[in-house]
């Protein structure tokens, strides 16, 4: 039987900071950039709940290669843009040191009815985040893949992690924007969903009994999309560099395409309890790829570039059919140049200031465009 990898296709939404390039604090840029955006890219750049924030989204991409190249023109056009404003754009989780507080909300209906239910929890969730959509042939493959790949989450999110800073304390986290958004409901590693009517039937009970009007607002760190046919990889920080995004994407769409081909071979990957990944995640987010997560088929503690490796051994088969292993490749400079958590911290370990932490961030969004 000869598989269709071709149904993983993919789709990636980044949140950009706005910077004042003087003061280096997140600064308001009063929906210019999203409306000179429009006007260049339509419909790929749009407003955050936050207005010092950019949210861009590429065409549905048939491989990385079209996903790196639809990034990259993303973060070049708006960078472009933001230039001739007078502002200057960044990628990390959080800023180093800019507060919420001083921070202006969006003007928009949808916003206003978050912030009104969520409160504090709304108005501080000042962060930056990756979405990964996968492509499924259909929605009970999507659910399947999902149980199946609720495992491998910890593991991609430590290659992503960036955002060591909060208000202007080192947080000891290598990733403390999970931390921030912990706060909303519905958020975190989801359960496991034994059909897709069961999770169909859990979306219409909270919108039944008024938890949620919609589906979207189901934050899980990996969902099966509402709307589309895709499976939502939410878990990572905003990578720094478009190869690192890059890098992000190709694994999650391997580890789909792994366990699909398991699937037709009848085999499946063993489905781990909510709260055993959870202890995975933790330590994920404090020691990025530089701590232990748990083998729990060992049960045993192993360390995490050990883990990653392994992933990337069990995703070795389909790399070839999908086109990707030369993006996956640099996940060997991650693991070696650390993360962009660990790069941050570096440049803070040697100046002790937080304004350079950000000059870096901002030198780096185009890197190597």
């Amino acid at each position: 039987m000869v598989l269709n990898y071709k149904s993983f296709t993919l789709g990636v939404e980044e949140e950009y900071m706005v910077l004042d390039p003087v003061t280096r604090e997140l600064k308001s840029h009063e929906q210019r950039i999203v409306h000179e955006g429009q006007k260049v890219i339509k419909d790929k750049v749009k407003a955050e709940m936050h207005q010092a924030v950019v949210e861009v989204g590429t065409d549905i991409c048939q491989d990385v290669d079209e996903a790196y190249k639809d990034v990259a023109l993303l973060r070049k056009t708006i960078s472009g843009i933001a230039e001739s404003l007078d502002l200057k754009m960044g990628a990390s989780g959080t800023h180093p040191f800019s507060h919420w507080e001083s921070q202006l909300i969006t003007d928009h209906i949808r916003y206003s009815e978050i912030v009104n239910e969520l409160q504090e929890a709304a108005r501080s969730n000042l962060i930056f985040g990756l979405h990964v959509h996968v492509g499924m042939e259909t929605r009970e493959m999507a659910n399947h893949i999902a149980n199946s790949t609720r495992y491998f989450l910890p593991h991609i999110y430590a290659l992503s992690t960036n955002s060591p800073f909060w208000e202007g304390r080192t947080t000891g986290y290598k990733s403390f924007r999970t931390k921030v958004f912990d706060k909303f409901p519905r958020t975190g590693i989801p359960d496991a969903f034994e059909s897709i009517e069961a999770y169909d039937n859990y979306v219409k009970m909270l919108i039944k009994t008024n938890c949620i009007d919609n589906a979207k607002k189901i934050w899980w760190d990996l969902r099966v999309h509402p709307f589309f046919n895709t499976v939502e990889f939410r878990i990572c920080d905003i990578p720094m560099t478009v190869d690192e995004t890059i890098s992000m994407a190709a694994l999650f769409q391997a580890v789909c395409a792994r366990i699909y081909m398991l699937r037709h071979k009848n085999l499946n990957f063993i489905q781990y309890s909510r709260p055993l990944i959870n202890e995975n995640k933790w330590r994920a987010s404090r020691y990025g790829i530089d701590g232990y997560l748990i083998d729990f088929g060992k049960e045993e503690e192993v360390n995490t570039r050990a883990l990653i490796y392994e992933l990337l051994d069990f995703i070795d088969p389909v790399l070839d059919h999908l086109g990707s292993r030369h993006r996956v490749e640099n996940v060997h400079k991650i693991l070696e140049n650390g993360t962009g958590a660990d790069r941050q911290l570096a440049v803070f370990e040697e100046t002790r200031n937080l304004s350079s932490v950000v000059d870096y961030i901002t030198d780096n969004f185009l890197e190597g465009l």
